[in-house]
């Protein structure tokens, strides 16, 4: 079987659901424009670089969104400091680079490779927090009391210098006492004691969202493995320690954001999830287990059973979560009114929950950036309630577009991987049952396919054997039939 061009297959996906592979002519000039073009400066900026800064994210990342630094307070709270990355100050609206970014609203990681949302000349380097580099950023300064509330924050305009980029698998490691020393902690005195205290405080924000309900989840989603440039395996990413620290930090600035905007009187986007569709089946589920979970949604009942099952089960748990993110359903964008309070999301236990976190890679949060930049100028809001719940709606269309363009580019590869395989079975579990198809997940390679015969009374959950009986990569598809 010849060698199939995944990243011809992702072209023509993302032009099939409406998403752009390749900017305009005249986005690209403008990105251009911007290397000798010095970023707006106007207003009130801190000086903030003598603060130890660093950034934790994949080995091979270079659109780097956040910078982060704690402080220790006598109460036994903690300052807590954010930077995220002022695309605002290069990317101004109703430009070329702007529309494209409206329209595709999130970078699209695919087996093929990333089609970003932003010029590489921008996301990769000049609206990145680079390692060494002067960065202009928005600050969310947090103060977290030592239960691990935020009890105060404020947001402002600051320039911040990276001290160290470091990668979640070397940090995690190091944290787990499973890897000598970082190298960087002996370059960047004070850098091993910001690592350790991010690490207790990400620890106390945690807690306490578990308290509210939070859930604890393993997921894990799958890597394509390249030698000498042809893909040879999917294997699992999993969450790890670091990306679950930078994760709760985040998650904290989110919030923080959101809180900010509700106090000056703004609209905003929010990040919603709602109570499960299928809490029926959730309950179904956990009595599988031998647990009963009420009738109404609860997710401090929900987090609990899951965390019986980490303990019970610590290898099926993935398997058990992955089942719990299916019947969760998916998050989606809405507009909030000026000083109203929304619904939350079930899933973090957060109320008030904006995305604001990542503006070289999803679009909602660089409209809450502009948000949050005219709040902190005293200006007027620079979208109204209409046009953020436009903005809200496409972007939350655009991001399940993306997913499926993901998801077809992955099925390519994994067929590609498995076309000498045919007849050969797997252990799988069910993650989709609906009328259009019943699909289920392998686990090496880790993939999605559809099961054509022997699917009648299979569920989101359900475990099973199954046998490969065909593929086609320049189709995206992967059939499997039930072993009985």
């Amino acid at each position: 079987m010849n060698p199939i061009d995944l990243r011809q297959i992702a072209i023509e996906a993302m032009k099939t659901r409406d998403l752009r592979p390749a900017f305009a002519p005249e986005a690209l000039r403008e990105a251009e424009a911007a290397r000798t073009k010095a970023p707006e400066r106007s207003g009130d900026i801190r000086d903030l670089r003598h603060l130890l800064w660093f950034s934790i994210d994949n080995d091979d990342t270079r659109d780097l969104d956040q910078l982060s630094f704690a402080q220790e307070h006598p109460d036994g709270g903690t300052r807590l400091l954010v930077a995220i990355a002022d695309v605002d100050a290069l990317v101004k609206p109703d430009r070329a680079i702007d529309e494209h970014a409206g329209a595709n609203t999130t970078s699209v990681y695919t087996a093929a490779g990333v089609f970003p949302m932003l010029p590489e000349l921008l996301s990769n380097d000049l609206t990145s927090l680079h390692e060494s580099q002067e960065r202009l950023a928005v600050v969310v300064d947090m103060r977290v009391a030592p239960d691990g509330a935020v009890a105060q924050a404020d947001v402002y305009r600051a320039t911040v210098f990276n001290h160290a980029k470091l990668a979640y698998d070397a940090v995690s490691a190091w944290l787990d006492g499973q890897a000598p020393p970082l190298p960087k902690l002996a370059q960047v005195p004070g850098l091993e004691e910001q690592l350790r205290l991010h690490d207790a405080l990400a620890s106390r924000l945690r807690q306490l969202r578990s308290d509210r309900g939070a859930l604890n989840l393993k997921s894990s989603a799958a890597r394509p493995v390249f030698k000498d440039g042809e893909l040879v395996d999917l294997q699992p990413d999993e969450k790890n320690r670091a990306k679950d620290l930078i994760a709760d930090l985040m998650i904290a600035a989110n919030g923080a954001t959101a809180r900010y905007l509700v106090e000056k009187g703004f609209p905003s986007l929010r990040r919603l999830l709602q109570a499960p569709r299928r809490w029926d089946r959730i309950v179904a589920l956990a009595a599988s287990h031998g647990v009963a979970l009420p009738a109404e949604a609860d997710a401090l009942a929900l987090d609990g059973f899951l965390q019986l099952r980490r303990k019970a089960d610590p290898e099926g748990f993935a398997d058990l979560s992955l089942s719990v993110v299916k019947m969760l359903g998916a998050g989606e964008y809405s507009a909030g009114a000026a000083g109203v309070k929304s619904q939350g999301h079930f899933g973090l236990a957060v109320a008030d929950y904006a995305h604001s976190t990542a503006p070289n890679r999803r679009y909602p949060d660089l409209i809450t950036q502009r948000l949050l930049k005219a709040a902190i100028a005293g200006d007027a809001p620079p979208y109204d309630a209409e046009a953020l719940a436009a903005i809200a709606s496409h972007s939350t269309t655009q991001e399940n577009n993306a997913n499926k363009v993901e998801r077809q580019v992955l099925k390519a590869a994994g067929a590609w991987l498995l076309h000498d395989r045919i007849g050969e079975s797997f252990d799988a579990i069910v993650t989709g049952a609906a009328p259009k198809g019943t699909f289920v997940r392998i686990h090496r390679p880790m993939l999605e396919g559809r099961v054509v015969r022997g699917f009648e009374g299979l569920d989101v959950g359900d475990v099973l054997r199954v046998r490969l009986v065909a593929v086609d990569a320049l189709q995206s598809f992967i059939d499997f039939e039930r072993v009985t």
